[in-house]
């Protein structure tokens, strides 16, 4: 029986081609998967480690600007260098720091621009950076770039370069260019290196450093070091070995990819289970047309547990030839997302592409299995013919029995699937989710198993157009679809998997992006928003500079605050009385909001109602520099998505700061006229051509909010694209094999008047008839559950509302189409050739 499996395979092998594409498609994307996070985490794990490779105890703190974290003095560095065995104690401090290109825009994507000092031993150097060119600052007004952004800014040694802090933009020197293994960098980021008396200047104060390093001397043990180190550190400081702090790292790093191993390989799962339909389809057609064969060796002496066992090995070679193929495919891949990567700004450290016996084995397991498991029912439908009844048929048919069992079953798991649905969409929330989630799998199951069922009201319905539009090829086509529903039914189940998929996404994307838009466009009445690009904090001097700008009309910052109420913390917005209204939209409930010129607050109402507050109230509170006193309410206003529940004067938010710098988070612009060249170009220039601030019009803010579902759906649909692929597959392999099967009619077809162009318009008609029948399903179910995860997210997003894309659903089922007539071309091509003689005589 292996020899038969063998020589079946090898007789097939034209037949089987779109199986081994499916599986070999399928096995690729978990292979690379699988290599790609190994790879990359050794590269991070070996960066990391060679990081802290001369580090004995690494010290940080939460050093800020403010006294509850001091910070390390360089007393207490001086007490930790004379302990026996420190060869040596640097102290760090780092903070954002960005970078002018030669046309004014930041270098870098702002999140990791990082500015550090220059903390030179004896012998002169700094042991993290090596220079190329040049060397460290070592006065102020000098600075050294990491070698990428000194290139991606044309700059050399001794070249003027701008850069910008949490304040005004100020212009240094070039010093020297290195390069260096910290992790901003590798992250796309720049890194600035000022001496450490300017750096301590920008980012904490004289003589206070946020990080220290400590390297052995001799033999001593880090553990030793740490113990010794310990006493002598501020309170707000930790202190690790730098081997765990490596450890920890390589334990986070590993952490992080496991997120995005876990999506990939989520999405490997689909295009894999699409794959299921295909090699199914593959083995029962493969089945019915060797009907007599293995009725033969039936008659001839094989059990029935030999023909089964014999089908099953036929999957398992092709199987393991996918396998094989598909995992070189899959180091390929792996190679080639490394390297686009680098190509989109993420820089990743260099190292070997990273194959362990874990992806190995898991690819070539997963290719066999579920090769082997999708052609377990054929194989058992192939065992269980008799010799006789076989002999005298072609084809075995399903009996009415089975057909009514498996539509009872799809209709009950459909049923409770869809109960399932529309409670969690009642109940919202976490738990809402994940009952639409259970329900979302068995109703996709339920319509997979009554597909076949569907298949005959729903294609009776197109078969008048067909007939009316195209004559006899669509009629004939449109009989074709229908002639044998579970083949047309495990078919167009692959394409609605992906399309229910896709349009899920479609739909929710689309609604949570316009309640977002509106949600942005209602509450904002400002032309301009001014940030940091780092999402750091404004300084002061920027909201200074722009109330001195032309065409500036009202200006108010949004700047952080915290306070306390009878010991519940809650947060405040610092804002400017009198404009604050001009560029937001505040709808008063009760009281007036020129009372913020008063020193009274405003207060959102759901949070006055939930604490049973009133205008008028006076409430205890607590502030952020421990101090206490009294507030009274002025106002209670509709609440605004872009404000806290507590809007304050930014004079009290100031006299209560625990920071020595004021926490502003964005500052709001309005101008006379509206958003023009000119007005954004006068705010531009107040604030000194700052490369670190962005400065954002009502499309821009618009923009910065909804374009992380656009960027989520595109990536959605990038990894949904291979389960599309696999699916189109399906179609090619099914009228492939039916133009096989059906040689001898389409002989007859031809012998009685039919030519060749109609002949091809049939076979590209039955297969978009079957694409668009998958797509209407896969688009309706879509429909239903993005409906449904919308529900449970609505209490969450105000202004929510369902928004169907009926251009988007429309493009899909045009595409499905699409799809049809492409993997139609090679059958209908092979239809259309064949001999009429040679056709007839088939058996």
């Amino acid at each position: 029986m292996f020899r038969t499996a063998l020589r079946n395979v090898l007789a097939h092998k034209a037949r089987l081609l779109m199986t081994v594409l499916a599986v070999m498609l399928g096995v690729a994307f978990v292979s690379g998967t699988l290599v790609f996070t190994d790879t990359l985490g050794n590269a991070f794990r070996n960066q990391s480690a060679k990081s802290y490779d001369n580090v004995a105890v690494s010290v940080e703190t939460y050093a800020g600007d403010d006294e509850k974290n001091p910070g390390i003095d360089e007393a207490t560095l001086e007490k930790i260098r004379v302990l026996d065995g420190v060869a040596s104690a640097t102290g760090r401090v780092s903070g954002f720091a960005g970078v002018a290109d030669p046309d004014g825009k930041l270098i870098g994507n702002g999140w990791s621009n990082t500015g550090a000092n220059f903390a030179p031993g004896k012998d002169g150097k700094d042991t993290q950076y090596v220079f190329t060119d040049g060397s460290g600052p070592a006065k102020d007004g000098a600075v050294a770039l990491d070698k990428d952004t000194a290139e991606k800014g044309k700059y050399r040694v001794g070249d003027p370069v701008r850069v910008a802090t949490n304040g005004p933009v100020k212009e240094y020197t070039l010093a020297g260019i290195f390069t260096t293994e910290d992790g901003a960098v590798n992250a796309g980021g720049s890194l600035v290196l000022f001496d450490t008396a300017t750096a301590q200047q920008l980012y904490l104060k004289p003589g206070v450093f946020k990080d220290a390093t400590v390297t052995a001397a001799g033999d001593v043990s880090d553990q030793k070091l740490l113990d010794e180190i310990t006493p002598l550190l501020p309170e707000d400081a930790t202190a690790q070995t730098g081997k765990a702090l490596a450890e920890q790292q390589a334990k986070d790093i590993e952490s992080g990819l496991n997120g995005l191993n876990t999506m990939l390989l989520a999405f490997a799962g689909i295009a894999l289970f699409v794959g299921i339909f295909l090699i199914a389809n593959t083995f029962t057609m493969l089945v019915a047309q060797r009907t007599r064969e293995l009725a033969l060796m039936r008659a001839i002496g094989a059990t029935r547990r030999q023909v089964k066992r014999s089908v099953l090995l036929e999957a398992a070679f092709v199987g393991a030839l996918a396998s094989v193929i598909g995992f070189a495919l899959g180091l390929g891949l792996a190679t080639g997302l490394r390297s686009a990567m680098g190509v989109m700004g993420g820089k990743i450290p260099a190292g070997p592409l990273v194959v362990s016996p874990t992806a190995v084995i898991s690819a070539f397991a997963v290719g066999i299995l579920i090769t082997v498991l999708a052609a377990w029912l054929p194989a058992r439908r192939a065992a269980k013919i008799a010799p006789v009844a076989a002999m005298s048929s072609v084809h075995a048919t399903a009996s009415v029995k089975s057909l009514v069992v498996r539509n009872s079953i799809g209709g009950v798991i459909a049923l409770l699937g869809s109960a399932g649905i529309v409670g969690g969409a009642a109940s919202g929330g976490t738990s809402g989710r994940q009952l639409v989630a259970a329900g979302a799998f068995f109703a996709l199951i339920g319509v997979i198993i009554l597909i076949p069922l569907l298949s005959r009201p729903v294609i009776a319905l197109v078969r008048p157009l067909l007939k009316k539009v195209f004559g006899v090829s669509g009629k004939l086509a449109s009989q074709n679809a229908v002639r044998n529903p579970r083949r047309t039914g495990a078919t167009a189940s692959a394409l609605a998997i992906g399309l229910t998929l896709v349009t899920g996404i479609s739909v929710l994307g689309v609604t949570l992006g316009q309640a977002i838009d509106k949600m942005t466009t209602d509450n904002i009445k400002a032309d301009y928003m001014v940030t940091m690009a780092s999402g750091d904090t404004l300084d002061e001097s920027a909201l200074t500079a722009l109330s001195k700008a032309d065409g500036v009309s009202a200006l108010s910052p949004q700047q952080a605050a915290w306070f306390e109420v009878d010991g519940e913390h809650h947060s405040a917005s610092g804002v400017t009385p009198g404009d604050v209204e001009k560029v937001f939209s505040l709808t008063t409930e009760s009281g007036s909001l020129a009372s913020l010129k008063d020193g009274q607050v405003a207060v959102g109402s759901k949070t006055a109602k939930s604490n049973g507050w009133k205008t008028g109230d006076t409430l205890p509170v607590k502030f952020d520099d421990e101090k206490k006193g009294e507030l009274t309410i002025g106002a209670t206003y509709e609440e605004n998505e872009f404000l806290s529940p507590f809007v304050i004067p930014k004079q009290l938010a100031d006299q209560h700061s625990a920071s020595t710098r004021p926490e502003i988070r964005e500052i709001w612009i309005k101008t006379d006229g509206g958003a023009s060249q000119a007005n954004e170009q006068s705010i531009v220039d107040a604030l000194g051509d700052n490369p670190a601030m962005s400065v954002m019009d009502r499309q821009d803010i618009r923009d910065m909010f909804g374009g992380f579902i656009n960027t989520a759906l595109n990536i959605m649909y990038g990894l949904l694209a291979m389960a599309l692929l696999i699916a189109v597959l399906g179609v090619v392999n099914t009228l492939a094999m039916s133009v096989f099967e059906r040689q001898q009619e389409i002989g007859m077809l031809r012998a009685i008047g039919l030519d060749r162009g109609r002949v091809k318009r049939m076979i590209r008609l039955e297969a978009v008839v079957i694409s668009v029948f998958g797509a209407v399903i896969g688009v309706g179910l879509g429909v239903f559950l993005g409906w449904a995860i919308g529900r449970t997210l609505s209490g969450d997003i105000p202004g929510y509302a369902l928004v169907i894309p009926w251009d988007r659903l429309g493009i899909f089922l045009l595409l499905a189409g699409l799809v049809g007539v492409l993997a139609s071309l090679w059958p209908a091509r092979s239809a259309a050739k064949l001999n009429m003689l040679t056709a007839i005589k088939t058996e």
